[in-house]
């Protein structure tokens, strides 16, 4: 098997799952027990957060547990513009977000919030003079991901909180799921950030929002006792427990690791190059990411082809709902582009002979669909 979708999920780390597998067996209570077994799996979990929070560089208060990234984005959004709807009912994002960014948007748009998207450069990044124009006085919210999971783009987050912070009343936040344990992140610019444990082979059923400290959002789940006010449930002890060990594993040798994707990223790309295909990531996107378009051949053609070789890869990220990328038509303008648009997300796992491989069979795979036009 060849697997090139690290970015729709990870496998798990064999060290993630003995953690788990240890936490199920002897952390029996529940944290919000009072006695001897609820007090040493709440003990776990304190240790476990005071690890993420030192990893990340925050505090333990500022860590909120939820079940993904999906989750995290919802809390954020909706929390913070169901909070502060003193404050006006404007909202920015741009048109690279996830459908857990863009679904809550709708929403809040059905009952009377104003959403605007920033305009993006020729290489997807946002136009931060557009970005001030946009803000007004009324501008709750500015949502943007600080990488695209389609194309890859990465925003430059401290330019573009310089321009929120003019704004004192407007909270900042990203959503950095495809940038945590991957890039190192800076979360002095952000007030509220979203990840997905899933994406540096932890659990899945596992996420964390970041929330300043003095920042007060509305719970999305109410009701009973947690391991915070804006976020009710009993706490999941084995899912804590490996995602701190999860992020732990992620931020060892991470020069390293991304030394190697880097190498194996250009490798991809010098090969591809040689093929019928146009490369839509450019230098302003991660490593991990390659994306690229088919001429006249449908993504989920391909992708099923492919499959035939044991060889799998995206269409488009995995929660999408429409029939062509929103990603790619944003950065190239060109719907036949963004209609039959794949996406190869890489590891550190990954090797040359994989891509070697891959790129033969899309080679033939082309042409074989090509002659069957």
């Amino acid at each position: 098997m060849i697997y090139l979708d690290y970015s729709a999920t990870t496998p798990v780390a064999k060290e993630v799952i003995d953690t788990y597998s240890k936490v199920c067996e002897e952390f029996i209570g529940n944290p919000n027990s009072l006695h001897k077994l609820g007090i040493k799996a709440k003990e776990l979990i304190d240790a476990s957060t005071k690890q993420v929070a030192d990893i990340l560089g925050v505090k333990s208060s500022e860590i909120i547990y939820t079940s993904g990234a999906s989750e995290s984005n919802n809390t954020a959004i909706k929390g913070v513009c169901l909070k502060y709807q003193n404050r006006g009912k404007h909202i920015i994002t741009t048109e690279l977000e996830h459908s857990s960014i863009i679904a809550p948007l709708n929403y809040l748009s059905s009952i009377g919030y104003e959403v605007d998207f920033v305009k993006l450069d020729e290489n997807g990044l946002v136009d931060l003079n557009d970005l001030k124009m946009l803000l007004r006085d009324d501008t709750v919210l500015v949502t943007i991901a600080s990488v695209n999971s389609e194309v890859g783009v990465k925003q430059d987050l401290a330019a573009i909180s310089k321009v929120v912070r003019e704004n004192k009343k407007t909270i900042f936040h990203s959503d950095i799921t495809q940038s945590i344990g991957k890039d190192k992140i800076d979360f002095s610019l952000l007030d509220l950030a979203s990840f997905s444990c899933q994406k540096f082979y932890g659990m899945k059923g596992i996420g964390v929002l970041y929330k300043r400290e003095n920042l007060i959002i509305e719970p999305l789940i109410h009701g009973g006792k947690s391991t915070t006010l804006f976020r009710s449930g009993t706490p999941a002890t084995p899912l804590i427990v490996s995602c701190a060990k999860a992020l732990r594993l992620a931020y060892e040798d991470l020069n390293e690791k991304n030394k190697k994707i880097e190498d194996i990223r250009n490798y991809l790309i010098d090969k591809l190059k040689h093929l019928d295909v146009d490369i839509n990531s450019n230098m302003y996107c991660i490593p991990n990411i390659v994306n690229f378009s088919l001429h006249k051949i449908k993504s989920e053609v391909m992708l099923h082809a492919l499959e035939e070789y044991d060889i799998y890869l995206s269409t488009q990220t995995a929660c999408a709902t429409a029939n062509y990328s929103k990603a790619v038509y944003a950065v190239t303008h060109d719907k036949e582009k963004a209609s039959n648009s794949m996406r190869v997300s890489l590891s550190h796992l990954t090797t040359k002979i994989e891509i070697d491989e891959f790129v033969k069979r899309l080679d033939e795979c082309i042409k074989k669909l090509s002659f069957r036009r």
